[in-house]
C-alpha cells in the first residue's frame, strides 16, 4: 500500500498482518494526495447474498492464517475477522497522516522546498509567470510560475501575470492539461479575476464564447483538452484576437480608447481546470501572426510590473513552533485519546525528523497543550471546544495545515459543530505555495447522511467515496427487539407513589397526577414506567454487562440515581445494578476510569448518550438497552452495533412509548445548563413533543424490517432461526457453517439448531481450505520476496 518501513515496523509489532477493508482501500487513496470520503461497518452485517458469500471466504481464509487461532472457529463477518488484525478503522487515516507529514518536513529539511515552491518576493517581477500574488484563494501555480490549476469545481478563481504590456504587438499560448473550464486572455489590473466580467477584462472560453463586461457572445468554436490558444494584443490598431491550435479565429474586441494606455496583463479564470502558459520562454507550438512579437521579449519601456506585490493570501508563511501540518478533530475526548495514542505508537519508528504531536481536550490544564506548543507541534488531535479556544486567541495557528481530517463527521455535525468546521476550514489555506492544496479526509459511520454529503460538498475537491458499509443493516448476531411503552394499558405508574425514577422536570410546571388525562400526564406516566422497565429487563435477562443509552445528560443521571436506589451503583462492585455514567459532563478523568471499570466488569452497566459512546472501543457486549429510540435512524443500527460483536450473540432491547413524550431539546446558548424553559420550541422555549412511534416507522423502513415486539415482561420470543441462545456467548459452529452454506446458494443446505452436528461437513472443508491457506501463503511470501529484490525483478525483464 506505499507504507513507509517505519510504520510498518510499528504495525507489524501489534501483529496485525492484514488491513481491514476500508485500509486496503483509503490508505493508497489518501497517500495519493486525493480526498477521501470513508465509511465502514460499525457492527452492521452484510447487506446481500453476495457480500455474505465474500465475508465468509474471507472468514474460512482467516481461520487458518491468524497465528492466534489453533483451532478452526467461524466469524460472523470479514469486519470482526479482519480486526484479528488491524483492530481500529480509524487506522485508514492515521497511518498517510503520519506518512504525508514526514515526508513534508523531510522535504524541507532537505532543501527542496525551493526547488517545489513557487518563486515569490520581489525577484519574480523579472519575469514573466504568474502572479502567486494576484490569484483567487483555490488558484495554484505550479514550481515554473506558468502550469496553473484550480480543482474547485463551483467557482471560478483567477490569476494574472507579473509583468504586463503597454505599447506594441504581443502574442502568447495557453495549453489545456485537462476538460475543465476555463477563459484566457487579457486584463488591465484593475479587472477582476474572474476574467470577463467588468468592463477591464477580455477573455476566450472554452465553449466558444468571447466575454467582456458580462456581456457573452459566440465567437470561435470550442476548445478541450490539448488544444493550444493563441492569445493575441494589439496595442497600436486596439484589438484583441485568438487562435485555435493554430487557426486564426478573427478579430474578437477592441479596446476601448479608455484603456488603451493602461497596461495589458496575460490573464485567465479557471473552473476545475489545469492550463499550461508559454509566454515565449519555449519554442511556441503555434509561431505567431507576422509583426507579433513573445510576450517576454516585450522591451523594457513597454513593459510594467504588477502592482499586486503581496496583498494576496499567499501560504508563503515562515515556519513557527504553532503551526502543525495536520489537524485531525475528534467529537469525543476517548476518541481523542484513541487517535493520539495510535499516532504515537505508529510513529514511534520513524526518525530524522522526528514527529511531534500534541493531544488538545478540554479538562486538562491548557498551560500543559501551550508549553508543548512551545516547543513544535507537526499534528495535532484534538476536540472542537478546546481548539476552537486555542485558534481564536492566536495560539495554534492554522496556516500551514496541509491535512485536515474530520473523524465521526456526522457525530461532530450531530454535536452543532458545523459552524466550527466551517470557521476552520475557512483559516486554513486552500493551496499552498508549492501548488498543494489542502487534502481533506471525512470519516463517518454515516455517509449516506444527508448532512454528512453536504459539508463534503462545500469542503472537498472531487472526493473518492470508499463505502464499505453499504446502506445500514443489523448485524446477524444480533437480535433486536421492541418493548411498547403504553402508559394507557400499563397502569403500574399509578400505583408507584414515589418509587420511581426521578423525571427530567420537563412537567414540572405541569398537572401530571392520575386523572388529569392530558398529554402531560401520559408523557411523565412514560418517563416512570421507562424507568421500571429497566430495571425489569435487567433483572428477567440477569444481564452481567449492559450498555443503556438514555437520551440526555440528565436522563443518565437519574437512571444512576435509580440504580443506586436499587442497591447498585459507581461502588457497589458486584451488585445487579452496579453502574457508572459516561457524558459530556462528566470530567474527563471520570469519564476514562468509568469507561476502564466497566470494560474491566467492575461493574455492570455502562450508561451513557449516544455522543459519549460513540467510536469507544467495546466489544462483546451482550446487551444494548434503548431507554428512548434515538433522533437520528442512523444511530439506532450504532447503538445496537455495541452487542453482537467479535462473533458474540447479543440482544438489544428498545423501550418505545406509545404515546407522545415532552423531551429537553435545548436551542438556548448555554446548551441545557441552567435551563428550566418548558416552553415548546416553536413558543421559545426549549422542549419538543417526542414521536417514538414515527421514530420506530422510520428505523423499520430505514432497515426494511419489521422489528419483533415483547410484551411488557420482557420476555424474548425464541427465534426460528437461532432457537435460544445465550447472550454473550459465540454461537454455534454448526450455525455459522450452515450460514455459509446458504450465502453461497447451496440449495442442500437446511437450518440446523446449534446443538447440531456438522463435524462431518467440517472435515470435507478442511483440506481444501487448507490448500487455500497454503496457496495464499506462498503467493504473500513470493511477493514479499520480490519486493525486498527490486533490482532482481527488473533484471528479469
Amino acid at each position: 500500500m506505499g507504507v513507509m518501513p517505519e510504520i510498518a515496523q510499528a504495525v507489524e509489532e501489534m501483529d496485525w498482518l492484514l488491513p481491514t477493508d476500508i485500509q486496503a482501500e483509503s490508505i493508497p487513496l489518501i497517500l495519493g494526495g486525493g480526498d477521501v470520503l470513508m465509511a465502514a461497518e460499525t457492527g452492521s452485517g452484510k447487506t446481500g447474498v453476495s457480500r455474505a458469500t465474500f465475508h465468509l471466504k474471507s472468514t474460512f481464509k482467516h481461520m487458518l492464517l491468524s497465528k492466534h487461532t489453533h483451532q478452526v472457529e467461524v466469524c460472523r463477518t470479514s469486519s470482526v475477522c479482519y480486526k484479528y488484525f488491524f483492530p481500529f478503522d480509524y487506522q485508514a487515516f492515521s497511518i498517510p497522516v503520519i506518512q504525508i507529514v514526514y515526508e513534508t518536513l523531510k522535504d524541507q529539511q532537505e532543501g527542496k522546498k525551493g526547488r517545489a515552491a513557487v518563486k515569490t518576493g520581489g525577484a519574480i517581477f523579472n519575469t514573466w509567470q504568474m502572479n502567486p500574488y494576484d490569484r483567487s484563494p483555490a488558484f495554484a501555480i505550479g514550481p515554473d510560475g506558468l502550469c496553473c490549476q484550480s480543482r474547485e469545481f463551483k467557482e471560478w478563481h483567477g490569476c494574472r501575470s507579473t509583468k504586463g504590456v503597454t505599447k506594441g504587438k504581443y502574442y502568447y499560448e495557453v495549453t489545456c492539461q485537462d476538460q475543465g473550464l476555463c477563459r484566457v486572455g487579457w486584463s488591465t489590473s484593475q479587472a477582476a479575476l474572474d476574467l470577463g466580467t467588468d468592463k477591464y477584462g477580455f477573455g476566450f472560453g472554452g465553449t466558444g464564447k468571447k466575454s467582456n463586461n458580462k456581456q457573452f457572445d459566440s465567437y470561435g468554436e470550442e476548445f478541450t483538452m490539448h488544444d493550444t490558444i493563441g492569445c493575441y494584443l494589439d496595442l497600436d490598431k486596439g484589438q484583441i484576437s485568438f487562435s485555435k491550435n493554430g487557426n486564426d479565429l478573427g478579430s474578437a474586441f477592441d479596446i476601448p480608447q479608455n484603456l488603451s494606455s493602461q497596461g495589458f496583463f496575460a490573464s485567465c479564470v479557471l473552473k476545475n481546470a489545469e492550463l499550461k502558459f508559454n509566454f515565449g520562454g519555449e519554442d511556441f507550438k503555434h509561431p505567431p501572426k507576422s509583426g507579433f512579437v513573445a510576450l517576454d521579449q516585450a522591451s523594457e519601456s513597454h513593459t510594467i510590473k504588477s502592482s499586486q506585490t503581496g496583498s494576496a493570501k499567499v501560504t508563503q508563511v515562515k515556519a513557527s513552533s504553532n503551526t502543525p501540518k495536520a489537524l485531525i478533530i475528534e467529537p469525543s475526548k476517548e476518541l481523542a485519546e484513541q487517535t493520539f495514542n495510535n499516532v504515537k505508537h505508529f510513529k514511534k519508528y520513524v526518525e530524522n525528523p522526528k514527529l511531534r504531536e500534541l493531544l488538545v481536550i478540554g479538562g486538562v490544564p491548557a498551560k500543559e497543550q501551550l508549553a508543548v506548543l512551545e516547543q513544535g507541534v507537526d499534528i495535532v488531535v484534538g476536540t472542537p471546544g478546546r481548539l476552537d479556544d486555542l485558534v481564536s486567541t492566536g495560539k495554534l495557528s492554522l496556516s500551514q495545515v496541509r491535512f485536515l481530517v474530520l473523524d465521526e463527521c456526522d457525530g461532530l455535525l450531530t454535536a452543532g459543530y458545523t459552524d466550527f468546521i466551517n470557521r476552520i476550514h475557512k483559516q486554513i489555506p486552500q493551496v499552498t505555495s508549492d501548488g498543494k492544496r489542502l487534502q481533506v479526509i471525512v470519516c463517518s459511520a454515516t455517509l449516506h447522511s444527508f448532512d454528512v454529503k453536504k459539508l463534503s460538498e462545500r469542503i472537498m475537491h472531487f472526493p473518492t467515496w470508499v463505502d464499505l458499509k453499504g446502506e445500514d443493516s443489523v448485524p446477524e448476531s444480533v437480535h433486536h427487539v421492541v418493548v411498547p411503552v403504553n402508559p394507557k394499558a400499563d397502569r403500574q405508574w399509578e400505583r408507584l407513589g414515589k418509587n420511581h425514577i426521578r423525571t427530567d422536570e420537563v412537567h414540572a410546571k405541569d398537572n401530571t397526577r392520575p386523572g388529569a388525562n392530558t398529554p402531560e400526564m401520559w408523557s411523565e406516566a412514560i418517563k416512570m414506567l421507562k424507568g421500571e422497565y429497566t430495571v425489569r429487563a435487567i433483572k428477567e435477562h440477569k444481564m452481567d454487562q449492559a450498555i443503556i443509552f438514555c437520551r440526555t445528560k440528565i436522563d443518565c443521571d437519574n437512571m444512576e440515581q435509580y440504580f443506586i436506589q436499587q442497591g447498585g451503583g459507581p461502588d457497589s462492585k458486584g451488585h445487579q445494578f452496579s453502574c457508572v455514567c459516561l457524558h459530556g459532563d462528566r470530567k474527563p478523568n471520570e469519564r476514562k476510569n468509568n469507561l476502564d471499570r466497566f470494560k474491566r466488569k467492575d461493574v455492570k452497566l455502562l450508561i451513557c448518550t449516544d455522543v459519549a459512546a460513540r467510536g469507544i472501543d467495546i466489544s462483546g457486549v451482550p446487551y444494548v438497552i434503548n431507554v428512548t429510540l434515538p433522533d437520528e435512524k442512523q444511530n439506532y443500527v450504532h447503538r445496537i452495533g455495541r452487542v453482537g460483536r467479535a462473533e458474540r450473540m447479543g440482544l438489544a432491547i428498545s423501550l418505545v412509548a406509545m404515546e407522545k413524550e415532552k423531551v429537553w431539546y435545548h436551542v438556548c446558548q448555554n446548551r441545557g445548563k441552567g435551563c428550566y424553559n418548558t416552553r415548546l420550541k416553536d413558543d421559545g422555549g426549549c422542549t419538543i413533543w417526542y414521536n417514538e412511534k414515527e421514530l420506530l416507522s422510520e428505523i423499520e423502513e430505514h432497515l426494511k424490517c419489521t422489528i419483533t415486539q415483547c410484551d411488557t415482561d420482557i420476555k424474548v420470543p425464541v427465534d426460528e432461526f437461532d432457537g435460544k441462545v445465550t447472550y454473550g456467548q459465540r454461537r454455534a459452529l454448526g450455525e455459522a457453517i450452515n450460514i455459509y452454506r446458504s450465502a453461497v446458494s447451496y440449495q442442500q443446505a437446511c437450518y440446523l439448531s446449534p446443538g447440531g452436528n456438522y463435524k462431518g461437513h467440517v472435515d470435507v472443508l478442511a483440506p481444501t481450505v487448507q490448500e487455500l491457506a497454503i496457496l495464499e501463503r506462498e503467493a504473500q511470501t513470493s511477493f514479499l520476496h520480490l519486493g525486498y529484490m527490486p533490482n532482481q525483478l527488473f533484471r528479469a525483464f
